[in-house]
């Protein structure tokens, strides 16, 4: 899932010590596929979900999903 990516990526310290240019790289690369998604799907999102979207709010966007999947599968 590309929000996780993105947060592991964030996160990646070891990489972003050892080889900040691979990392900026791979932090760029995620980010612009998370906003491609955002601005293809947004209209079908919940609105709740493209708030933290937009707002970049992942953490907040993951535990949403988190959440509503659990809902959906009980």
């Amino acid at each position: 899932m590309l929000l996780q990516q993105r947060l592991d990526t964030i996160s990646n310290h070891t990489l972003r010590d050892l080889d900040p240019s691979t990392h900026l790289a791979e932090l760029q690369r995620v980010s612009e596929e998370l906003d491609e998604f955002k601005n293809k799907w947004s209209m079908q999102l919940d609105p709740r979900l493209r708030h933290f979207l937009t707002s970049a709010s992942f953490t907040k966007a993951l535990e949403w999903i988190d959440q509503h999947q659990d809902s959906t599968d009980h």
